[in-house]
C-alpha cells in the first residue's frame, strides 16, 4: 500500500540534504532556494525499499516564515521524519513542527538526528538527552532515533532500514471511494499544458476521468498521471500524484485548491470544528478571534466562534465553529491547524466535525449536538448531522462528506436507521434524508396546527393541502411536506375527505343560534323550490348581515345542501335536482335549447335564468353550441 512520508524541523538541521543523501534527489529546484541555501518550497522525492512498491517524501521549509508550506506538504503524510541537528539541539521551528504534526493527527515517526560528524560522542550523548525529554508526552515519546551524517553516509543504512520497517508495518487508514487530491503545485510543461501535484488522500483517479477543481467547481478532465515520476495509468491513495489538466490555465489555479469527482463535495463559508488550544499558547483564543486557518494545502483567513464559552483555555478542546471569507471544501475527519493573526505562531488546531456549518445560537441545545459528533461513533454521527440540518435534511452524497464513511457502509447504516424510524427518505429523487426525531415533531405540529385550526373554524369540515402547506408548512422542502402529511394519514392521525385534511374526531359543531341558522336558511330555500328567494329576504327574519351568516352558508354548501350559482344566490340542492331532471326530460323530446325554451319550461326569469344556464354548463350537464344549448354526451 502507498505510504507517505514527511520531513520536519528547523531551518538548516539538515532535512534537504538527508533526503538527498537518502534518495539522490535534490528537492530545492528553485534558484532562490539554491542561492539562499534554505528550502521555501514543499520538495518532493521517493525512495525504493524493500517490502513497498515506492516510499514518496515531502520535504518541508523548516524556516518560520514558511510554517504554512511545511502544513501544506505535512497535510497528507502518514508519518514523520524529525530532523534534529546535533551541533544545536531542539529549536523553535522543531517544537513547532512536531505541534503542527500532532494537530494533524500524524502519531507515527522516527528522529533523524543530523550532523553527528560535527559534534563529539559527550555532546551526542547530551542532545540525545535532550532529545528524549523534549519527545516525553508526544506522539514520538519512545520513537527511534537515529544517528546519521549526510556527509560522510555514517547511520544511512540503518536509517534506511528503520524507514523500511516503519514503512511495511504502517497500515494507513484511508477510504477508497471518494477521490480527493489537495493541490500543493501547479505548473506548465511545454507539450503537456497545465500540471498539478499533490498527495492523493483518498480514492483513486484515472486517465480520461471527468473531475472538478474545488471549491471554484471549475470542470476539467484528467490527459495524463505520474505517480513518483513514473506514468500511470491510474493513482492510488496515498501516492505523490501529477496530473496532466485539460482545458484549464495555470492562472485559473492556486495552491488548496481540490481535484474530485462533479457532486462530491459542498463548498462552504462555515464549518464546526473541535478545536484545542496548545498547551504552549500564550494566551486563551477569544471568542471571534481572528486566525490563520489551515486545510490540507490551503491557508485562509477565519474567524472563530465560541458556542458554550467566551474564551478558550490553553490545554483546553471544545466544539466551535468557523467562518471563512472564501469557501472551502472537506471532509468530517479532516484535521486542521490554527495560526495566531499577528504575530504568526501555531496556536491550536483539531478536527472538522461538519464541513457544512450552519448557524448555531451560543448555548443552545444545537452545541451539545456538536459535541456528540466529535466522537465519530457512525450511528451517532449520520443522526447528529441530520438533526442539525434541520428540515432541509442532507443528501446522500452530503452524509458521505460529513460521516466520512464508505459509501456501501453509509446505505447499509441508513437502511438500518429507516428500519428503525431514527433517519427517513423523504426525496427518493434526490437521496435526501430527514432526521426521524425532527420528522416526529413535524408530524406533532402539524397535527397540532390542524387541532387549533379547527378550534377557529368549527364549522368547517377541515382545510386543504394547500392551506396546510401555505400556513403551517411555509418554508418546508414541498416533497418533505408532502412525507408528513402522508405519514399522518398513513397512521390515521389525520383523515382525507378528497381533498379536505381533518382530524379524525372532528365533526362539524354548531352553537345552538347558529343550529337554528342553518335549520332556516335550509328551510327557506327548500321551499322556494327553483324559485328560490333574495338573499335579503332570507337573513332579515334572521336578523343578522351576510358577514355573520357566511360561515353557516359556507357550511352548508361543504355538506351539499346549498349550491351557490353566483354571488348572492343559492340554490337548495333538491330544486336543482328538480332543474337538472326537467333539462334532461326537455332534450328526451328536443336537440336543442334555447333561453326562451328555458324560460318557458322552469319559468324563471332572465335574473335567474342566464345563471343557472351558466351553471349547468359548467356542471357539465349542458353545452353552449352559440345561442343555444344541447345535452353534453357522456
Amino acid at each position: 500500500m502507498p505510504i507517505i512520508m514527511g520531513t520536519a524541523g528547523h531551518i538548516d538541521h539538515g532535512k534537504t540534504s538527508l533526503v538527498r543523501a537518502l534518495t539522490g534527489i535534490d528537492c530545492d529546484r528553485l534558484e532562490e532556494e539554491k542561492r539562499r541555501g534554505i528550502t521555501i518550497e514543499l520538495g518532493f522525492a521517493y525512495l525504493d525499499l524493500p517490502g513497498i512498491d515506492r516510499l514518496g517524501i515531502v520535504d518541508v521549509p523548516g524556516h518560520e516564515r514558511f510554517v504554512k508550506n511545511m502544513v501544506a506538504g505535512a497535510a497528507g503524510i502518514d508519518f514523520v521524519m524529525l530532523v534534529i541537528a546535533a551541533d544545536e539541539g531542539v529549536m523553535p521551528q522543531t517544537r513547532e513542527h512536531l505541534e503542527i504534526c500532532s494537530l494533524l493527527g500524524t502519531d507515527t515517526g522516527l528522529v533523524a538526528l543530523t550532523k553527528v560528524d560535527m559534534v563529539d560522542e559527550e555532546m551526542l550523548e547530551l542532545v540525545q538527552e535532550d532529545i528524549s525529554e523534549f519527545l516525553q508526552g508526544t506522539f514520538l515519546e519512545g520513537a527511534p532515533v537515529m544517528p546519521v551524517s549526510s556527509h560522510t553516509g555514517q547511520g544511512m543504512d540503518a536509517l534506511k532500514a528503520k524507514l523500511a520497517e516503519i514503512a511495511t508495518s504502517f497500515k494507513p487508514r484511508r477510504r477508497t471511494d471518494l477521490f480527493r487530491l489537495p493541490i500543493d503545485r501547479i505548473f506548465s510543461m511545454k507539450g503537456y499544458g497545465t500540471v498539478i501535484t499533490g498527495t492523493l488522500i483518498a480514492g483513486a483517479v484515472g486517465v480520461g476521468q471527468d473531475v472538478l477543481v474545488y471549491p471554484q467547481q471549475k470542470p476539467t478532465k484528467v490527459r495524463t498521471i505520474q505517480v513518483h515520476g513514473r506514468a500511470a495509468e491510474k493513482a492510488l491513495a496515498g501516492q505523490r500524484t501529477a496530473v496532466n489538466l485539460a482545458g484549464v490555465e495555470v492562472e485559473e489555479l492556486e495552491r488548496g485548491q481540490v481535484l474530485a469527482v462533479p457532486g462530491s463535495l459542498f463548498p462552504s463559508l462555515t464549518w464546526d470544528i473541535e478545536l484545542t488550544l496548545l498547551k504552549s499558547a500564550s494566551k486563551p483564543l477569544k471568542h471571534r478571534k481572528e486566525v490563520h486557518f489551515h486545510h490540507g494545502s490551503r491557508e485562509v483567513l477565519a474567524r472563530v466562534y465560541l458556542l458554550d464559552r467566551d474564551q478558550l483555555m490553553p490545554g483546553e478542546t471544545c466544539a466551535c465553529q468557523v467562518r471563512f471569507e472564501e469557501p472551502l471544501v472537506g471532509v468530517y475527519g479532516d484535521r486542521v491547524v490554527l495560526r495566531s493573526y499577528s504575530p504568526l505562531r501555531t496556536i491550536g488546531g483539531g478536527k472538522l466535525i461538519n464541513p457544512l456549518g450552519r448557524k448555531v445560537k451560543r448555548r443552545s441545545e444545537q452545541v451539545q449536538v456538536l459535541y456528540s459528533l466529535a466522537g465519530g461513533e457512525p450511528e451517532a454521527l449520520a443522526l447528529g448531522q441530520l438533526r442539525l440540518a434541520g428540515p432541509e435534511g442532507l443528501s446522500f452524497a452530503q452524509l458521505v462528506t460529513m460521516t466520512n464513511l464508505e459509501s456501501k457502509a453509509l446505505e447499509k447504516m441508513l437502511g438500518q436507521l429507516g428500519g428503525q424510524q431514527k433517519a427517513f427518505l423523504f426525496d427518493k429523487d434526490a437521496r435526501v434524508y430527514v432526521s426521524g426525531a425532527l420528522l416526529d415533531e413535524l408530524c406533532a405540529s402539524a397535527a397540532a396546527f390542524t387541532t387549533e385550526y379547527h378550534r377557529k373554524n368549527p364549522l368547517k369540515p377541515g382545510l386543504s393541502r394547500s392551506e396546510l402547506a401555505s400556513d403551517w408548512g411555509k418554508g418546508l422542502p414541498a416533497k418533505l411536506f408532502h412525507f408528513v402529511v402522508e405519514r399522518l394519514l398513513k397512521r390515521g392521525e389525520l383523515i382525507a375527505d378528497q381533498e379536505v385534511l381533518r382530524l379524525p374526531g372532528h365533526k362539524v359543531s354548531l352553537a345552538s343560534d347558529e343550529a337554528k341558522m342553518r335549520g332556516s336558511i335550509l328551510a327557506a330555500y327548500e321551499q322556494g323550490g327553483i324559485t328560490p328567494p333574495n338573499l335579503k329576504d332570507v337573513l332579515d327574519p334572521l336578523g343578522v348581515d351576510f358577514k355573520q351568516a357566511a360561515p353557516v352558508f359556507k357550511l352548508l354548501q361543504d355538506q351539499g345542501e346549498l349550491l351557490k350559482i353566483k354571488e348572492d344566490m343559492y340554490f337548495s340542492r333538491s330544486a336543482m335536482e328538480k332543474l337538472k331532471g326537467m333539462i334532461v326530460g326537455f332534450f328526451e323530446k328536443q336537440e336543442e335549447m334555447g333561453p326562451p325554451d328555458f324560460k318557458e319550461l322552469t319559468s324563471l326569469s332572465r335574473k335567474y335564468a342566464i345563471p343557472v344556464l351558466e351553471y349547468l354548463d359548467k356542471e357539465k350537464i349542458t353545452v353552449r353550441v352559440g345561442d343555444k344549448r344541447r345535452l353534453r354526451k357522456r
